[in-house]
Formats: structure tokens, C-alpha cells, sequence
């Protein structure tokens, strides 16, 4: 059974927009240095599972699109490049601390659904996202959540 799943990136590092252009409109998500962010990746993402696609640090915060999981965790190979901003000098290649997977654009959204349309919306008032101190770059929703936001964004 497929889950769901909310990712944020800050859009002047890496936007929808720059899914939308990379190859196949594919990419890998690398970078989590969170761990509990990185056991929901290495523990419980899979193929198939949907993503809700989240612009962060910008104004204003929304969901932007629909994204699908197409490959499933891996090491993350930045964590052993020295010169990249993810290098983590304690990463071992024969025990690494740090997965990625690979995702897929399905569609951007017609209409960015807003953290503040959101946290307006009584169906969402439990969705992680809006609860107090919950900063995660990859967290888990329920599929009525997903769902409304679909319908929020002019998809569902």
C-alpha cells in the first residue's frame, strides 16, 4: 500500500521548476541531514509512494505539485564528497549514516496551496505540517490529507 509524503526545498536551492527541467523530470533527494527525517527515507519511503512537492523559506510557503517515488533508498552520495555543502566527514561508505531516493514530477499544482491556506483548512488542522515546531524536511501525511490538498490545488 503506498504512502504519502511532504518534502520541502527552499526554491533558490532547488524549485519545482528545476524538477520540471531536469531529465525525465527525475531527480534524487539528497541532502537530509535529520535523522529522523532520514529513517522516514531509509525506512519507510517506496517505490510508488506519492509526494507533495513543498516550496520553504520563500513567500509564501505552499505545496507546488505532485511528485511519485521511483526508486527507492540508496546511499546518499554526497555525504563522502568533500567538496559538496551535504559532505559529512564521519560517513562511512561501508555503513552510511545518510539515504536518498529518487523522485518523479507528476504535475505542479495550478494553484500553490499556501501554509496559511493550509492551516486555515479544519481537515489539516492535525497535519504535521502546521503542528508547533515540527521543521521537518520530509514528514509522513495521511491520504485524507493528501487528498484535500489535491482538491486545494486544483487537482483532486
Amino acid at each position: 500500500m503506498s504512502k504519502f509524503w511532504l518534502i520541502k526545498s527552499e526554491p533558490s536551492e532547488f524549485s519545482i521548476d528545476d524538477l520540471e527541467k531536469s531529465k525525465n523530470q527525475t531527480t534524487y533527494w539528497d541532502g537530509v541531514r535529520n535523522y529522523q527525517a532520514r529513517n522516514f527515507i531509509r525506512d519507510e519511503m517506496k517505490i510508488g509512494d506519492k509526494v507533495l512537492f513543498y516550496h520553504s523559506n520563500t513567500e509564501p510557503n505552499a505545496v507546488v505539485g505532485i511528485c511519485e517515488i521511483v526508486k527507492g533508498t540508496y546511499p546518499d552520495h554526497t555525504q563522502f564528497d568533500s567538496k559538496n555543502v551535504h559532505y559529512d566527514p564521519k560517513a562511512e561508505k561501508k555503513n552510511p549514516p545518510w539515504f536518498m531516493v529518487d523522485i518523479r514530477l507528476e504535475k505542479k499544482f495550478k494553484k500553490p496551496v499556501s501554509l496559511e491556506d493550509i492551516k486555515a483548512n479544519p481537515k489539516l488542522s492535525k497535519m504535521r505540517l502546521v503542528q508547533r515546531g515540527n521543521r521537518l524536511s520530509v514528514m509522513p501525511v495521511i491520504k485524507d490529507e493528501f487528498e484535500e490538498i489535491l482538491k486545494m490545488g486544483n487537482l483532486g
